[in-house]
C-alpha cells in the first residue's frame, strides 16, 4: 500500500471517530468536535468566561478590602496591611485580570451595565444579554464566597464571634455610602463614575480614535479603574458595576448578614449600585456617540 493511500485511510478513520460536525452562527468555518464535551463547551464558553472574569475581579477586589480593613485589628495582624490606595490598586488589578481571562472569549464585559450598553449602541446580540448578566452576577456571588472562606477566621475576630455579622464587614463585599451622603448624591456619584468608565471603554474600541494595541486593553482598564477609585471612589465605594455589588450582596445575605444588606438606607442596593450604573452607562454612550463616534453600529449614525 502506498504512503498516499495510508494517509488517506487514516484521515477517513479520524473523521469516523469524530462525534459531531456543526456550523455555529458567527463562525466562518465548520467546527469539529472531537468529543461530546467540546460541543457543550463551545455553546457555553462565552457565559463561563463572563462568570470567571467577574469571579476573578471579586477575588482581587474584595480580597484587598478584607486584607486592609481586617488587618486594622491587632488580633488579626500585628500591623495594618495597606491603605485606601491599596484598595484602589486591588480593584484595578482585579478588573485587568478579569478582562484578561475573558476578553478573547466573551469580549470581557464583566459588567451588566456595559453589556446592555454594547447591545444598545454596538450591536451586541440582545439574546445573549440575559445569559451574560446571570453569569456575571453568579461570578460575583462565587467570588465573594471564596474570599469569605479565605478570611472567615479574621472576620470572626473583627466582628467578635462567628455568630456576629454586621454591616461593618458586609461592606467588605458590597458597597455602602458614607453617612453624610444624601440619596441624590449617592446616585449621582455612581452615575458619574460609570459614565466616565463607559466613555473610556468606547474610546478604546473606536478605531478612528486612539485604540490601544492588541492585547493591551486590560492595561488601559487597570489605569482607568485605578483613576476612578482614587478620584471618585471614596463616597460610595465606586460599584460602577451591578454584578460587582449584587453578586456579593446576595452572598452576604446567604452567609448570615440577613436582610439588613438589602434594607440599608431604603433599599440603597437597588437604586445606587444597580440602577445608577445602568443609567450612567447609557448616558456616557449617548454623549460619546452623539458627538464623537463615526461608526455605523450606533443608532446615531443610521439613516
Amino acid at each position: 500500500m502506498s504512503k498516499a493511500s495510508t494517509h488517506h485511510d487514516s484521515k477517513e478513520e479520524h473523521h469516523e471517530n469524530i462525534e459531531d460536525i456543526d456550523e455555529y452562527e458567527g463562525h466562518d468555518m465548520i467546527t469539529t468536535h472531537p468529543n461530546a464535551w467540546s460541543k457543550y463547551r463551545l455553546m457555553y464558553r462565552e457565559y463561563v468566561a463572563e462568570f470567571l472574569g467577574v469571579c476573578v475581579l471579586i477575588v482581587f477586589g474584595t480580597g484587598v478590602d478584607c486584607q486592609v480593613v481586617l488587618s486594622s485589628v491587632t488580633g488579626v495582624a500585628s500591623s495594618q496591611k495597606g491603605d485606601y490606595l491599596s484598595i484602589n490598586f486591588g480593584w484595578a488589578i482585579g478588573t485587568a485580570m478579569g478582562v484578561w481571562v475573558s476578553g478573547g472569549i466573551s469580549g470581557g464585559h464583566i459588567n451588566p451595565a456595559v453589556t446592555v450598553m454594547l447591545a444598545t449602541y454596538r450591536g451586541f446580540p440582545w439574546k445573549k444579554v440575559p445569559g451574560y448578566i446571570a453569569a456575571q452576577t453568579l461570578g460575583g456571588l462565587v467570588g465573594a464566597a471564596l474570599v469569605y472562606a479565605n478570611y472567615y477566621h479574621a472576620i470572626n475576630i473583627f466582628e467578635g464571634g462567628s455568630e456576629v455579622r454586621t454591616l461593618a464587614t458586609a461592606g467588605l463585599f458590597s458597597t455602602y455610602a458614607l453617612d453624610y451622603m444624601t440619596s441624590v448624591s449617592c446616585f449621582f456619584s455612581e452615575f458619574l463614575a460609570t459614565a466616565v468608565l463607559v466613555v473610556v471603554v468606547l474610546a478604546m474600541g473606536d478605531k478612528k480614535n486612539s485604540p490601544p494595541p492588541a492585547g493591551l486593553a486590560p492595561l488601559v482598564l487597570f489605569i482607568l479603574i485605578l483613576g476612578i477609585g482614587a478620584c471618585l471612589g471614596m463616597q460610595t465605594g465606586y460599584a460602577i458595576n451591578p454584578a460587582r455589588d449584587l453578586g456579593p450582596r446576595l452572598f452576604t445575605a446567604m452567609a448570615g448578614y440577613g436582610k439588613q444588606v438589602f434594607t440599608f438606607r431604603s433599599h440603597y442596593w437597588l437604586w445606587c449600585p444597580v440602577i445608577a450604573p445602568f443609567l450612567g452607562a447609557q448616558a456616557g454612550a449617548i454623549f460619546y456617540d452623539a458627538f464623537l463616534y463615526l461608526g455605523d453600529e450606533t443608532p446615531f449614525n443610521r439613516p
